[in-house]
């Protein structure tokens, strides 16, 4: 099968497209042809050696495949899962292999794709939908609270802002370039600019407080975070975690569900959120779709097409 891969760490350069043998099918797991995956952040750390090696075993010997979501069609279904046929349309999630023609995952990391949600939109729910939905139970959002979302624009943000909204929070301020600004009005947001003075910022739109915040920014935004909640068992980061410690705030907790994604699908067929995708690059481009992440501040979500 052919794959988006790299043999050495680096820059996005050292992604290629080649042919690498297809994994083998095994009891309790699905095959699956892949039509699309999304591209996250995650996926370029993987790429640039940020991660323990366990991430990436085998590795140089044996070439590393990122893809951490895809969503593609059932080829073949291992011994003893019951829940899922040949033909059959998914969307799903992985640590790595998802930039190929094929993956191999167990059938617990699997939902049903609903036939009115696009191929783009599938392979890029599955990371920061769950992030998000996870990350605002573990902060107990709910009615009449007010939340601070740093990075409101971006593929985990935007779905963050909307999911908060849904689920009853009074208002939702949401950090972002000034380009996107409009954007997260749309959503019900309310835009502040990043940078020095965000604090304050912060204060003017939401005089009574901040009751929760999640960082999808960094270390800046966790401590204007801390100036602007109370309660720090209610700041989360889901990319500054030496930080988060050293500020002793909680660490993210969540873990992922075939079950959850299944029932983000049906919150996204609900209406409960959109998820907008910026660009799609094909699978042999993949270098491209890691620039473009790696240039921040985008809007949405960045996607491989695979096949079809």
């Amino acid at each position: 099968m052919k794959a988006a891969l790299f043999t050495t760490f680096g820059g996005p350069e050292v992604l290629r497209l080649a042919e690498t043998p297809a994994p083998a099918i095994r009891p309790g797991a699905v095959r699956v042809a892949v039509r699309a995956a999304g591209v996250l952040p995650f996926d370029t750390g993987l790429r640039a050696g940020k991660f323990p090696p366990t991430m990436t075993p085998g590795f140089p010997d044996k070439p590393a495949v990122p893809g951490n979501e895809f969503a593609g069609v059932v080829a073949e279904v291992g011994d003893g899962v019951t829940g899922f046929a040949p033909g059959d349309e998914v969307l799903g999630f992985s640590t790595t292999g998802g930039y190929a023609e094929e993956i191999v995952v167990p059938a617990d990391q699997l939902a049903a794709k609903p036939a009115s949600m696009p191929w783009d939109v599938a392979a890029a729910l599955s990371g920061n939908g769950q992030g998000a939905y996870l990350a605002l139970r573990q902060l107990a959002v709910g009615p009449g609270d007010t939340v601070l979302v740093h990075g409101a624009a971006g593929g985990l943000g935007t779905i963050v802002v909307q999911l908060a909204r849904a689920w009853g929070a009074a208002r939702v301020v949401g950090t972002a370039s000034e380009a996107n600004h409009d954007y997260l009005r749309s959503l019900g947001a309310v835009p502040v600019t990043y940078g020095p003075g965000l604090a304050d910022r912060v204060r003017a739109v939401a005089p009574d407080g901040v009751d929760a915040a999640l960082d999808t920014a960094g270390p800046d935004a966790l401590y204007a975070s801390v100036e602007v909640v109370a309660d720090r068992g209610r700041i989360l980061t889901m990319v500054a975690d030496e930080t988060a410690r050293d500020l002793g705030l909680p660490e993210w907790s969540g873990v992922r569900s075939g079950a959850l994604l299944g029932e983000l699908a049906q919150l996204w067929v609900d209406g409960a959120f959109t998820l907008h995708i910026r660009a799609t690059y094909p699978l042999e481009r993949a270098a491209d779709a890691h620039r473009d992440v790696e240039r921040g501040h985008g809007r949405g979500k960045v996607v491989l097409t695979v096949a079809g």
